[in-house]
Order: C-alpha cells, then structure tokens, then sequence
C-alpha cells in the first residue's frame, strides 16, 4: 500500500486541497489535485463519508481507492521529479460502494492524467496560440 511519506495526515493539508486544488469529477468519485510547492513527493489524501456505506463497506472503498493510488503513483512521481509535490484528495461518492476495483482505477487514472495533460504542456510564455482569425500571435 501507501508508504507514509505519500499520504496527507494533516488536516489542513486535506483543506488546502480540496479548496485551492483542481476538481476532476467523475461518476463514482472526486478528486482533488494541488501543486504542492513545499514538498517533492505525491501524497494521497482520501475521504469517504458515512453516505458511502457502513463501517466495512467503507473501508472496503478506501483500500480500493489506496490500490489504485499505489499503481498510479510511479507515473504521477515520474512527471514531478525535479519539481513541486503533489496533494491528490480522492472523495469517494455512494455509488463506489457498488462498482468494480477497475472502474475505480479508470476514475484515479483518468484525473491523474487529466491533471498532468494541463500542467506538464508548455508554459504559457513558449505556447504561441492561434485568433479567431487564424493568425499566430507571437
């Protein structure tokens, strides 16, 4: 599973997260990604809620959720060497309760790389955009 260093423990980590960070939602969760410019290392931050299920159903989404934080982890470390860390919140809706392990992974895949598609581009002063009427601006 998810060694220490790469899970959020702090409570205002957790806050930071959810308020300052990108949402990605999707049908069984959501998920919450921030730059963390004050470490080097991805840390995952989970939340499931009473609404999900009992005490075993819950928990049961958590190591999902952790199992699939673990295989996405080595891409998401790759992309942020030599950079900010990143704080990834995963909120964890009623309906994952009743889905399977692999879409659960899809959902955790698929905001990961929907966050590092936006930030590992160029930066906005190398980008060249095109106008409405097709010209390049410099």
């Amino acid at each position: 599973m998810l060694a220490k260093p790469h899970r959020i423990t702090r409570g205002a980590d957790y806050r930071a997260t959810v308020r300052r960070g990108a949402r990605f939602t999707a049908a069984n969760t959501i998920t919450h990604v921030r730059l963390n410019r004050d470490s080097d290392v991805v840390r995952f931050g989970f939340i499931v809620s009473k609404a999900v299920g009992n005490a075993v159903v819950r928990n049961r989404v958590r190591r999902r959720l952790k199992a699939a934080a673990y295989e996405v982890l080595p891409r998401l470390e790759s992309a942020a060497v030599n950079g900010p860390g990143l704080d990834i919140v995963i909120r964890a809706l009623p309906a994952s309760a009743q889905v399977r392990w692999a879409t659960l992974h899809e959902e955790v895949s698929g905001a990961a790389d929907r966050f590092l598609s936006r930030h590992t581009t160029s930066s906005r002063e190398t980008r060249r955009s095109v106008t409405t009427e097709g010209n390049v601006r410099p």
